[in-house]
This record gives structure tokens, sequence and C-alpha cells, in this order.
């Protein structure tokens, strides 16, 4: 009876770690699930407000209702005039929602005034190649820079917040490694009123050259959650094998003479 003693606070041992460990892979199986239909929402809601017609844009005094998982992706049309300011460079190694963007390359971020006098900063488009080349941006935007409102039609978009390995700005390019419009605008001064907490992905006008390369958005979101939850739910079942296997040896290793 000594070695079935001995044997008894082992299994209690392994079977509370496992009873452990198939609730922590079956909590994470399902939060994968819930995930998953949060995102089929999120995609089903992006690929709707894609699909509308553009709308006015929001005027100065709705600004601070604004939030992403509301408005992200908004179409709208309005008139602005770009100014003639210094523009920025986002670093680009593609796009998550433009089909016809490959990098490396560089997003043209510039300053436009509204008729009330307020800045709305407007991404204007890809530029090609052009990370190691400011001359070649600043040929490509300054054509966009006519004194001229322009009727201008986009997305609306919120700015991104740097992570731990982003590398910082250089000012000395202009190039920044995140889309923060409103860290730009403060380094490079852009308008003396108001700057919109948004910015705007441009769809139209394209420019006669083609450079920069606005363009339509599309919805290209990752859904792996399923087969993460899947992943989940079978080590959570190798598990619980595992220790059945494990018992029963156990079982057989400890006769009941002993």
């Amino acid at each position: 009876m000594t070695g079935i003693s001995a044997a008894r606070p082992g299994r209690t041992s392994f079977g509370a770690f496992t009873l452990v460990m198939v609730a922590l892979f079956v909590g994470l199986g399902v939060w994968q699930l819930q995930r998953r239909v949060e995102k089929h929402a999120l995609i089903a809601a992006l690929t709707e407000r894609l699909a509308e017609l553009p709308g006015s844009l929001p005027s100065p005094s709705q600004w601070s209702t604004l939030a992403p998982d509301r408005d992200e992706f908004r179409r709208v049309s309005f008139a602005a005039t770009y100014q003639p300011a210094p523009d920025a460079m986002v670093y680009s190694s593609g796009s998550a929602v433009r089909e016809d963007i490959s990098g490396p390359g560089t997003w043209a971020f510039m300053p436009a005034r509204l008729p009330t006098g307020e800045t709305v900063v407007i991404n204007a488009g890809f530029v090609q190649n052009t990370m190691q080349d400011r001359a070649q941006q600043d040929r490509a935007v300054t054509r966009l820079v006519t004194g001229e409102p322009v009727m201008l039609s986009g997305y609306i978009r919120f700015p991104e917040a740097a992570g731990v390995l982003t590398p910082p700005e250089s000012l000395a390019k202009r190039l920044w490694f995140t889309r923060d419009h409103l860290a730009m605008a403060r380094a490079l001064g852009w308008g003396g009123r108001p700057v919109a907490p948004f910015y705007v992905d441009l769809e139209q006008p394209v420019p006669a050259s083609g450079i920069p390369k606005p363009g339509p958005l599309q919805v290209h979101l990752k859904d792996d959650h399923l087969q993460y939850a899947i992943t989940w739910f079978a080590l959570a079942g190798a598990v619980v094998i595992a220790f059945a296997v494990w018992l029963r040896a156990q079982r057989r290793g400890v006769s009941p003479r002993q």
C-alpha cells in the first residue's frame, strides 16, 4: 500500500496541472472564437462604409465626437486648398487596404486648408521608392499646390501610435514610420488654425502624372481566428490524452500487493 499512497500525491499534482492547462487552452480557444465574431462584424462594417457614397466632411464642431470604431473609413467629399508647406513622407512596405500598392515607397502627407480656415491633413497617395529621395517626392507634391480649391474625395482615417520597435522620425528628411499626422503637423508647422484629429486617405482626384497615387480602399483583414481556436482546442485535447495515458501507465505500474 505504501507504493499506492506515494503515487497518489503525484497523480493529484499532475491532475491539477492538467486541469489548469485544459482550462487555459479551452479559454484561449473560446477567446479566438469571440475574436472571430468581432472580426466578422468589423469586416462587415468596414465593407459597408467603403461601399457608401461620399458624404460631407464633418464640421469642426463635430470633430471632438468622432471615433475610430464609428467613423474610420467613412467616405467624404469636400473642397480644400493644398498649402505651400513642407510635406511629410511615411514609409511603407505595402498596404493592407490597397491592392495596387507594393513597397517600398512612401505616402505623401500634405496639409490642406478648408474654406473655414481649419487644416485637414491629406494622404495624397503613394510614391514608389522615394524613402531616400526627398527631392523626388518634393517634385511630385509641388505640382498639387496650385493655390486654388480642389474637390477632394477620400476616407477618414485616424492616427497610428508608434510601437516599441518603430524607428523614430527623421525631421531632416521629413520621414515618418507611422501615420501620425498630428505629430507631423506639430513638427512641420502645418496651419495656424486647428488641425483635424483625423486625416483623409485620398481617392480622387488622381494627378495627371499619377504621382502621388491615390486610390480606392478595400478591406483585406486577416481572419485566422478559427484556425487558432482549433489549435487551442486540439492542445487541450492532447493534454487530456497525455494525462490519461500517463494515469493508465501509473495504475499498471503500481500493484495492489504493494
